[in-house]
């Protein structure tokens, strides 16, 4: 009996069992994870189940489709570099002043990719009207969470502790002629000012440069302009001339710099009524924005190489 539960012991065979290794899921390649998240995608927006803000930003949906678009011409056509990144506060509301240029206003994209990819914050930019009376362009601005440029929106923002970002020139920066690129225009009636006052927020002046070369405008097509209804229509090298391929922005080289924040909270409630402090403010964050302008294309050095 003995010998044959020997013979039977040396004859058996021990399987281990992996259980670990069946209960894992096979490693997906990169592909097939791309198709598997465009799918779940998919299947939460056709169900609704998204959230939008009372503003009308789609966190997802900019996340998922607008900035990864932006981020293509961010890091491989204009190969953007951002400085003085420490500058902008890691939470709470804040207000960015930034110049404008390009023509068509792309810096603004560029900007909010910036703080999106490094700051780990999304930028609220506020828009003139004409942007939300375009149907298409003014319902992707509105899922990219960017409103219109009033002060009770403004406000309602830097309440809730938002990073918003403004352009002081509007349409007199951006469509300005290549012969004036990086001298800023005015600042308008110091609004901005205004609002950082009574939201009691920091100004983080911000300087953008590269994007005067992206559709270098040699002439303004006024009687045309004035028949579609827009602010100005550009002559550039390219356009109208190659037709669709004049829209192709020219590869400029650019960098983005932002300076030391300008505190509000040294000012008292009734600053923001006073005009002679409104001026002064707004003189005075243009001028810092102009020097970055400088210092920043010093900096840089050759607009595409």
């Amino acid at each position: 009996m003995k010998a044959h539960q020997e013979r039977f012991d040396g004859d058996a065979q021990i399987i281990p069992l992996n259980v670990t290794q069946h209960d894992e899921e096979p490693q997906r390649n990169p592909v097939e994870r791309k198709i598997a998240s465009g799918l779940a995608f998919l299947r939460r927006r056709l169900a609704g189940d998204y959230d939008v803000d009372e503003f009308g930003f789609d966190p997802e949906f900019n996340r998922s489709v607008l900035l990864p678009v932006a981020r293509a011409l961010y890091e491989r056509w204009f190969r953007v570099e951002i400085f003085g990144l420490d500058n902008v506060p890691a939470k709470g509301g804040a207000l960015i002043v930034a110049n404008h240029s390009g023509t068509l206003p792309i810096d603004g994209i560029m900007l909010s990719v910036a703080m999106h990819d490094h700051a780990q914050r999304d930028l609220r930019l506020l828009g003139a009207d004409l942007v939300y009376q375009v149907p298409v362009l003014g319902h992707l601005s509105r899922k990219a969470g960017h409103t219109l440029a009033c002060h009770s929106d403004a406000a309602r923002l830097l309440d809730k502790g938002e990073l918003v970002g403004v352009f002081p020139e509007g349409f007199k920066g951006v469509g300005k002629p290549y012969a004036d690129r990086y001298k800023l225009q005015r600042f308008g009636r110091g609004g901005f000012v205004e609002t950082a006052l009574r939201a009691d927020v920091p100004i983080i002046p911000c300087a953008i440069v590269g994007a005067e070369e992206i559709y270098p405008k040699i002439a303004d097509l006024k009687p045309l302009a004035r028949l579609l209804g827009v602010p100005y229509f550009p002559v550039t090298p390219t356009f109208p001339f190659f037709g669709p391929l004049g829209l192709v922005p020219l590869p400029s080289k650019w960098m983005i710099q932002f300076g030391e924040p300008i505190p509000m909270d040294e000012y008292d409630a009734t600053a923001a009524d006073d005009p002679m402090t409104l001026f002064n403010l707004t003189d005075h964050v243009r001028e810092n924005v102009q020097q970055m302008l400088y210092d920043t294309l010093l900096r840089r050095g050759s607009a595409f190489f």
